[in-house]
Formats: structure tokens, C-alpha cells, sequence
């Protein structure tokens, strides 16, 4: 049975503590991982503190780039290691996680490199008071050790686009990933460690969050920054942790994301749009769509059009050709969603397609599976429109003007993204300018240029991660003037 040990200043650790690993598919028993307690996490951030003083910190910025290509290469090189990896961790299907997460993970050290080794800083020549002159320039500083803190639906993509770019600009890490998917986590430590990155530059530890290893990691006074990606309310508790030592930290947060279909759009492409942000990864995307809403002249036709592509849906294990759709992540997530499948009902909603649990093959019949599942006639106040659910679900309802859909796609104390779906150039940008999200895809989703902004507005996060603009968490500009 696989061990999934904790990486710590380059090696790797045990502990008397284990928890078990266990397959999406069929809730196998597949590794058992070790838990980090003080001892360790301690252990973690002092190696990440060392590594700032010793070689890494004096490290020039080429080198430091080159380490990072070389850490790309070599998960490429590894790639079916780490593909075998997150789809026994999180049971997606393999054209998903060969097409976009392995890549994009890989993908994500050397975007970061280029952007470090080309970003400019500012200076300015000025007058003094006794006629002389001056000279003031910005100098980037990293800004030290990093806690991160990783979800676990895009385990290897989302952990990487914190890493590389803390790493490109001088910083160290500690890296608490998901209970749920510790693997490629722990296998990237043997990438660091053949590539020759310093040791201690880049630390693992496993566990949860109260009472464990992630309450351990934010509240440690020696992390000068935490950077997280989850659930809105596990945000606000790293942040009441991040506020002793008034540390910094960077959020990308839960969404309650709208799709927008207007009667003049390419109406295949936007069906195939809308069904792909509601259930590609079994719907446990931070950036998927939950609630549609479809201009009425074409309301009908949609849901009709929506519901006979969901039913053509093939769930079933990774590597199986065809599978469209895995399993959810655990027993308890899969309690949580049909919580809301059956809170639907309750609100009287029309069920236009699943709303339980599909009958599987034997071997499958303990995994986590449920159906995609397609509701109509529900009010903007029930739970299920306004609550985060993260699930392959979604609800649609009609409406009827540019000002309704607007208000619409506004009315949720969430605000990371949006879909929409029109011809009309006037209407896209009107929609791109106020919807109040963080992006704002047109007639596209998921379509990401890694230079640009990515974060959510209102309860969906802090800050904004992309391009240069990760630069602004992950590093410190100071100010040098120097009088001539």
C-alpha cells in the first residue's frame, strides 16, 4: 500500500499518525498518508526559513529560472507518474486530467518564470532642495515563507499556480494539501529534489485543517504570508489566524457562478458551453456554473436541448473510453450534494433530468456517484439557487431582458465568475462591465490567458493571482532613493 509521507527540508518524513487514502471510484483503500503534527510543521517552516538564508536566497535570478523549467521538464518527463496520480486521488476522467491538469500544472513553473525574469520595476530622477538631484527605483523582495494551502478538485494545477510563482520570485513554501488528494503533492517533492532545488525550498505536510496540520501552518508566527483556495468559510478562519502578525494573505474563494444565454446566441455553442461549466468535473469546479439563466424565447428549447446532452453523459471509472463524468470526491462531499438534490424537491422543483444516485456496476456501487441533474421552477430565495452546492447540478430559469439577466447574475454575496452567451458585441460588453465577478468569460469558459488577472470579487476572495499581478501577494517593493 502506497505511504504518502510528509517533505520536509528534501526528504521524506513519517509520522506515528496515518489516515487513509481512499479511491473516488470505489472507495478503496488506496494509500495510507501521514499525518504532520507540530513537531513537523515546525520542522517544515524552519527548513523553509534556512533555505531563505542559505543558497536559495542568494541565488541570481537566471539560475532560479532555470530550476523552474527544470521543474516543468521533469513533470512532463514523469507525466503518466503524475496523471496515474491525481486520477487515483480524485477519480476524474482521464481526457480531463491528461488535457488540463497535468499540463496546466507543469505549465504553470515555467509562465512564471518568464514573467519574473521580464517584469520591469519603476524609476524616478527628481530635484532636491539644494539643487541637486536624486535617484528613486523599486527594488522586488520576496516576501518569505509561504503557507499554502491547496483544494482538492484541481490538486496538482491549482497547488502549482501558488508554487511557481511564490518559487520565481525568491520565496519559500510549505504546502498543505487537500486530506483528499495528497499525491501529486508529495511525488512533486521527488521533482525538486532531482532537479536540485535546495533543500527545504519547497516542504509538504499532510492532514486537515481544525486541530491539525493546516491550523498548525496559518498560526505558525514564523509564515509571513498564507495563500488558499477553498471554501469561503475556511477563508475566514485562515484569516482570523493570518491577523496575529498582521500577515498577508490571498484568497480565491466559493462561487454561486451565473451562465447568461441570450436568444441571439450560437445556440449549439452556448448549450455545449453551459453544459461543460455545469458538469465538466463532476461540477467540483470553484469556477462552474450553477445557475443558468435562458432568455425566453429560447427558455424551452434550451432545457430540452441541455437535458438530452446530460443524459448522453457516460459515468464510470478514469481510463474507461468514453466516460464523460466521474465521481465526486468523498463519502461526505456526496452527502452534502444530495442534501441538495433533496432540498430541491422539497422546494418543488421540476427535475428535468437525475436528481440521485445512478445505478453502477458492482464494482463501482460504493464510490461516489451521482447523477447530473438538471432543475427548473425553483424561486431565486431556495437554497439550492443561492447556496454553493459543487456538484454536477445546475438550475434554469427564463427571463426576459438585459436588465433582468444583469440584476440576475448580481443577486448572490458571491462574485468569481460568469458565462455569457450572445452575438451582440454591445450586450457583451455591457455584461463584462457590470456583473460584478472577477471574470467574465464571452462565449467561452475556462478559457485563461495565465498573464492576465484570475481572483473573485465579494465573498468569492482577495486579491487577484496571474501574471504580474501574482507578483503583487508573493513579493515587497521597496523603495531605494539615493541622492546623487
Amino acid at each position: 500500500m502506497k505511504q504518502f509521507l510528509n517533505f520536509i527540508n528534501g526528504q521524506y518524513v513519517a509520522t506515528g499518525k496515518t489516515f487513509e487514502n481512499r479511491a473516488p471510484v470505489d472507495n478503496r483503500v488506496i494509500g495510507l498518508v501521514h499525518e504532520a503534527g507540530t513537531a513537523e510543521v515546525d520542522a517544515a517552516v524552519a527548513a523553509a526559513r534556512a533555505a531563505l538564508k542559505g543558497e536559495w536566497g542568494r541565488m541570481n535570478i537566471n539560475r532560479r529560472v532555470e530550476l523552474l523549467y527544470a521543474v516543468a521538464d521533469e513533470i512532463n518527463r514523469r507525466f503518466d507518474d503524475f496523471l496515474e496520480a491525481e486520477m487515483a486521488d480524485t477519480g476524474k476522467p482521464h481526457a480531463l486530467a491528461s488535457h488540463v491538469d497535468i499540463p496546466r500544472g507543469a505549465a504553470n513553473f515555467k509562465v512564471f518564470a518568464d514573467i519574473i525574469k521580464n517584469v520591469p520595476t519603476e524609476s524616478f530622477e527628481m530635484p532636491t532642495p539644494d539643487g541637486g538631484m536624486a535617484l528613486s527605483y523599486a527594488v522586488r523582495s520576496p516576501i518569505g515563507v509561504v503557507g499554502v494551502i491547496c483544494p482538492w478538485n484541481l490538486p496538482l494545477l491549482l497547488m502549482t499556480w501558488k508554487v511557481g510563482p511564490a518559487l520565481a520570485c525568491g520565496n519559500t513554501v510549505v504546502v498543505k494539501p487537500s486530506e483528499e488528494t495528497p499525491a501529486t503533492a508529495t511525488l512533486l517533492g521527488e521533482v525538486m529534489k532531482t532537479v536540485g532545488i535546495p533543500d527545504g525550498v519547497y516542504n509538504v505536510i499532510h492532514g486537515f485543517g481544525p486541530g491539525s496540520a493546516g491550523e498548525f501552518l496559518t498560526r505558525h508566527p514564523d509564515v509571513d504570508g498564507i495563500t488558499f483556495t477553498g471554501e469561503t468559510r475556511t477563508g475566514e478562519a485562515i484569516m482570523a489566524a493570518a491577523a496575529k502578525g498582521v500577515r498577508p494573505v490571498s484568497f480565491e474563494l466559493g462561487g454561486k457562478n451565473a451562465g447568461i444565454v441570450f436568444a441571439d446566441a450560437d445556440f449549439d455553442k452556448a448549450v455545449a458551453g453551459i453544459m461543460r461549466s455545469a458538469f465538466e468535473n463532476c461540477g467540483q469546479v470553484c469556477l462552474g456554473t450553477e445557475r443558468v439563466y435562458v432568455q425566453r424565447p429560447i427558455f424551452e428549447k434550451f432545457v430540452a436541448a441541455l437535458k438530452e446532452k446530460v443524459h448522453a453523459l457516460k459515468l464510470g471509472p478514469s481510463n474507461e473510453p468514453g466516460v464523460g463524468l466521474g465521481p465526486l470526491i468523498s463519502a461526505e462531499h456526496k452527502s452534502k450534494v444530495l442534501s441538495y438534490y433533496e432540498r430541491a424537491r422539497a422546494d418543488g422543483a421540476t427535475v428535468v433530468a437525475g436528481g440521485g444516485v445512478p445505478k453502477m456496476p458492482e464494482a463501482l456501487a460504493d464510490g461516489h456517484w451521482v447523477q447530473p441533474t438538471i432543475w427548473t421552477g425553483l424561486p431565486e430565495s431556495s437554497a439550492v439557487v443561492r447556496e454553493e452546492i459543487f456538484g454536477p447540478c445546475c438550475h434554469i430559469a427564463p427571463f426576459d431582458t438585459i436588465d433582468e439577466a444583469i440584476a440576475l447574475a448580481n443577486d448572490t454575496r458571491y462574485g468569481l465568475a460568469t458565462t455569457v452567451w450572445t452575438r451582440d458585441l454591445a450586450t457583451a460588453h455591457r455584461m463584462g462591465r457590470e456583473v460584478q465577478v472577477g471574470l467574465c468569460w464571452i462565449n467561452s469558459w475556462f478559457l485563461r490567458d495565465l498573464r492576465t488577472a484570475f481572483g473573485g470579487s465579494k465573498a468569492s476572495g482577495i486579491g487577484r493571482e496571474g501574471g504580474v499581478h501574482s507578483l503583487e501577494f508573493y513579493t515587497e517593493l521597496r523603495n531605494v532613493m539615493i541622492k546623487l
